[in-house]
């Protein structure tokens, strides 16, 4: 006849059962049903600031190189034409990429306190 040894035992505690309304987390399901929102909607979020990240970057680039400035300053351009138009950024940064890519010009407003906010660089 066989013995176990007392410290080969595993221990378990006994299991917790949810009361009504409450995930096995703790939460209720409300809770984790916001906490779900919230994720997705942060999600969303980032999706858009990565893909006018790189829209962001070209126009940028071309405010170098139309002001012969670092990128700092073009960083501070495409910001005032944005605050000054209250225009997003993203969609101003779309809008001048677009025109080197010759397919409109730029649109009136845009092309205006671009052209301020240059000379108020030099």
């Amino acid at each position: 006849m066989s013995t176990i040894d007392p410290a080969d035992r595993e221990v378990t505690s006994p299991a917790r059962v949810p009361a009504d309304g409450e995930a096995e987390s703790g939460l209720t399901v409300a809770e984790l049903e916001a906490e779900i929102d919230r994720l997705r909607t942060e999600v969303t979020q980032l999706r858009h600031a990565m893909a006018s990240r790189s829209v962001i970057d070209q126009a940028r680039g071309m405010v170098m190189v139309m002001a012969r400035c670092p990128p700092q300053v073009a960083w501070e351009v495409l910001v005032e034409v944005s605050q000054h138009t209250n225009t997003k950024l993203r969609d101003v940064a779309m809008a001048l990429v677009a025109t080197a890519q010759g397919r409109t010009r730029l649109p009136q407003p845009l092309g205006a306190e671009l052209a301020a906010a240059l000379r108020r660089r030099r």
